[in-house]
């Protein structure tokens, strides 16, 4: 009977441990199962989207950026926007990392902004113009500009042979021979027709707020800010840039991903037929593509 006892339990016992160890093999390969499986969704997820953040002013930049974000999508480009209501922050945010590239800016200002603060950036390419427009509430034409008249612009230096440039164009002062003018100063005028006064003081996003206050003053608005006061610069500006300007809104990034695939393809993007189409249809000459 003692002899049957142990030789059942014995019996039992090799069976135990043999279960257990079938269901610790069989556990080792679920995990190794699992693991091999979250390698490859994991690799799968890396290799399906790239993520772009780009910093926008909010008309027209941002509104370009929108359009062209289905397109970037279905090139497995994910593109979130970061939108400012300012000229600064973008290149400092592009510099500090928090951007992988900026659309806001033109060449002469990207080229202020390295020599001032040393930026190691590198323009990407050429979307579109904005010319620059000289508005007034209360003068009607160029011959009617009185003396003693204010003339109201940015702050930023990187504008203001821009804006002396048209009034050079429409006969209201003159710029010294031989200066390159896309570099000119208040400094560089020799000649007045109209005795006109300069506050080049004012930051470029509240020239609008001085456009309906300042009646009788002259003010110069980027297209970007005159477009997000309601203002159309075909029919509003007293005095407008042509397609020829010189000012062409890039796509900046730090030097070091200028090779990036995805910053390519933003661009080759936002050059396409289909994205500069919808500049021309949307904004009417107000912004004009430049491909």
């Amino acid at each position: 009977m003692k002899k049957l006892i142990i030789f059942l339990l014995s019996s039992l016992l090799i069976l135990l441990l043999a279960a257990c160890g079938t269901a610790e093999s069989g556990a080792n390969e679920n995990q190794h199962d699992s693991d091999s499986s979250g390698e490859t969704a994991g690799a799968a997820n890396e290799t399906e989207t790239v993520q772009l953040v780009v910093g926008a002013t909010s008309v027209p930049h941002a509104e370009v950026l929108e359009e062209a974000k289905p397109i970037l999508k279905e090139k497995g480009i994910e593109l979130e926007i970061e939108v400012y209501q300012d000229y600064i922050l973008p290149n400092k945010d592009l510099d500090n990392g928090t951007l992988d590239a900026n659309y806001f800016q033109h060449i002469p200002y990207l080229e202020q902004q390295k020599a001032e603060f040393g930026y190691d950036f590198v323009n990407l390419g050429g979307v579109h113009i904005e010319p620059m427009g000289i508005y007034s509430k209360n003068i009607k034409s160029v011959d009617e500009i009185p003396e003693g008249t204010v003339v109201i612009m940015s702050r930023s230096v990187a504008d203001h042979g821009r804006i002396l440039s048209l009034l050079e164009r429409e006969g209201l002062i003159q710029l010294k021979e031989g200066i390159n003018k896309v570099e000119a100063t208040l400094d560089d005028i020799v000649d007045y027709k109209v005795n006109l006064e300069f506050d080049a003081s004012i930051d470029a996003g509240l020239l609008p707020q001085f456009y309906e206050r300042e009646e009788d003053a002259l003010v110069a608005i980027n297209t970007n800010y005159a477009i997000e006061a309601g203002l159309n610069p075909m029919e509003d500006a007293l005095i407008l840039e042509g397609s020829e300007s010189p000012y062409v809104n890039v796509i900046a990034a730090r030097t070091e991903n200028q090779n990036h695939p995805a910053l390519q393809t933003l661009v080759e993007v936002l050059q396409s037929e289909k994205i500069q189409n919808f500049i021309k249809e949307k904004y009417k000459g107000a912004v004009v593509p430049v491909h």
